[in-house]
């Protein structure tokens, strides 16, 4: 199971690979003093980009698994199933 690291920041995404710790604290760290740049590094080669954070910006984070470990017959076996809706089908 491989996991990608994506970080939205205003509405653009960034792709990045494990560990993202550091990263996450030095954002942080820019964002609470009030902004700063930080380098985001790229995915696979290349310089990266610096990004200036500052305060109230949007910044998601979400791990994607990319390894494609689920087995096709049982996919989409929860798919169907809607029993966490049935209190609202009388509405």
């Amino acid at each position: 199971m491989a996991i990608v690291n994506r970080l939205t920041v205003d509405g653009r995404d960034y792709f990045l690979p494990e560990p993202v710790t550091d990263l996450k604290g030095k954002i942080l760290e820019a964002i609470k003093s009030g902004g700063g740049y930080v380098n985001i590094p790229p995915l696979r080669t290349g310089p990266g980009v610096d990004i200036l954070f500052s305060p109230g910006m949007p910044v998601v984070w979400t791990q994607i698994d990319v390894g494609g470990d689920t087995a096709p017959e049982t996919a989409g076996a929860d798919a169907g199933s809607h029993d966490d809706l049935d209190g609202y089908n009388n509405i």
